[in-house]
């Protein structure tokens, strides 16, 4: 049985959708990291968005449930001396679509999009993405993946 896509890519009329959806991205990781708004009440620009559109190793996708914004995604290869690998720069699923495997099914059309070798990180103290990712990856690769520390980070690798 055929899945339903979850995952669209971003055109350049997106931006500003995926400009908007990380205010809320913003919010929800303002309780592990030291993110405050500013005067205007607003977290400010992603610093990398315009590049997903003006890079060839950046990847902008919106996530979809039955036709409704859910979240978005932002894929980029990433090129490390003899270790090129795929990597999940943002994730963010709407509060009200978590927890009903909408995030597991966009995060396994992601690894079918882009094959090859994947690091997934995330920051320690995070420990809600870091139980997601291990499920999620655990599930796609039949448990065939690495997990390390660094720098802060929690990174699960892993070939497919």
């Amino acid at each position: 049985m055929k899945q339903i896509p979850v995952i669209k890519v971003a055109e350049l009329r997106d931006k500003e959708t995926i400009h908007n959806l990380m205010q809320f991205y913003f919010y929800d990781f303002s309780e592990y990291i030291d993110l405050h708004v500013n005067d205007n009440g607003f977290f400010g620009q992603y610093a990398y968005l315009d590049s997903y559109w003006e890079e060839n190793r950046r990847f902008p996708y919106l996530i979809q449930k039955e036709g409704k914004l859910a979240g978005f995604v932002l894929v980029s290869e990433v090129q490390e001396s003899n270790n090129p690998y795929w990597s999940i720069s943002e994730f963010f699923i709407m509060k009200r679509f978590r927890f009903d495997g909408l995030g597991k099914l966009a995060a396994h059309q992601i690894f079918e999009k882009h094959k090859g070798n994947w690091q997934v990180s995330q920051i320690e103290a995070n420990k809600p993405a870091q139980t997601f990712w291990r499920k999620v990856i655990g599930e796609y690769t039949g448990e065939q993946y690495g997990e390390r520390k660094e720098e802060g980070r929690v990174i699960q690798s892993f070939l497919q």
